[in-house]
C-alpha cells in the first residue's frame, strides 16, 4: 500500500533542474520562473514546512545575510577595500562600515592587502550585490595567526554539536580559534600548537564522515601533544 505521508527521497539537482510545478514555495539556492521552480546550485533537493530549498554539495560558498566571515584583503581603493571571502562575486568594505574614522583616501593606513579581517554580511540582493561590515561585537583586524582554508560544508562538522569539536580543538592546543561560515578559518598560538591544530582541522576535514571522529581526533592532538587540555 502507498504510504501518502511518506517524505519524498531525496535527489541530487544541478542548476536550472526543475524542483517543483505547483507553485511551491522556494528556499534557499532556488529561484522562480514563468510559475516554475528551479535549482540554482549543484545540490541536493530538500522538503520542509517552507518550501523546497536546495542543500549544497561542496562547491562555492554562497553568502547569505548574517553569516560571519573571514576575509582577505585584495585591493584598496579611495573609499573602500575589496575583500577575497571565497565568493564568486566582489565584497567591498566600504570605510562606513569599519570601527575608524578613515579620511577620503587614507584606506591604506589602516588596512593593507593581505590583511586578514572577520567580518559579517550585511546583505545580498537579488544581484548578488554583497555588503560587508566590521561594526559588530567582535568583529575586527586578525593580526598575527594563520589561516587555514576547508570546503565551507565542512565547517559544521568542524565547529561540533553544540561547538564540541572546536571547543575540544581550543582546549587541547590553547590557540585561539575562530571559524568562517566561508570555510576560513584563523589560528592562533604558539607555533607547533597551531600546527597540531591546523593539522587536526585538516583530519576533521578528510574523514568528515567516519564514525568516532572525536576521539580520533583527540588521540591525534595527544600523540602530539602529549598533556594536551591538562590543567
Amino acid at each position: 500500500m502507498e504510504k501518502r505521508n511518506a517524505r519524498p527521497s531525496r535527489e541530487i539537482v544541478v542548476p536550472g533542474d526543475v524542483l517543483s510545478t505547483r507553485g511551491e514555495k522556494g528556499g534557499d539556492n532556488t529561484y522562480e520562473r514563468d510559475g516554475k521552480l528551479y535549482a540554482a546550485i549543484l545540490g541536493v533537493k530538500n522538503y520542509s514546512q517552507n518550501g523546497i530549498s536546495v542543500m549544497p554539495i561542496g562547491g562555492v560558498y554562497m553568502p547569505s545575510t548574517g553569516d560571519t566571515v573571514i576575509g582577505i584583503i585584495n585591493d584598496i581603493a579611495a573609499s573602500n577595500w575589496m575583500v577575497d571571502i571565497s565568493a564568486p562575486y566582489p565584497a567591498p568594505l566600504h570605510v562606513n562600515e569599519v570601527p575608524w574614522k578613515v579620511e577620503f583616501g587614507d584606506t591604506s593606513k589602516y588596512l593593507n592587502v593581505g590583511d586578514a579581517v572577520l567580518l559579517k554580511i550585511l546583505m545580498v540582493d537579488e544581484s548578488k550585490k554583497i555588503q560587508v561590515t566590521m561594526n559588530d561585537s567582535g568583529l575586527r583586524k586578525l593580526d598575527g595567526g594563520m589561516i587555514v582554508d576547508v570546503p565551507y560544508c565542512k565547517v559544521s562538522r568542524i565547529i561540533g554539536k553544540s561547538g564540541s569539536m572546536i571547543q575540544m580543538l581550543k582546549n587541547m592546543t590553547d590557540c585561539r580559534i575562530f571559524i568562517g561560515q566561508n570555510g576560513r578559518i584563523w589560528i592562533d598560538g604558539d607555533d607547533e600548537n597551531a600546527k597540531v591544530a591546523a593539522d587536526a582541522i585538516r583530519y576533521i576535514e578528510e574523514n568528515s564522515q567516519k564514525g568516532n571522529l572525536t576521539e580520533k581526533v583527540k588521540a591525534l592532538i595527544e600523540e602530539r601533544l602529549p598533556g594536551a587540555g591538562e590543567e
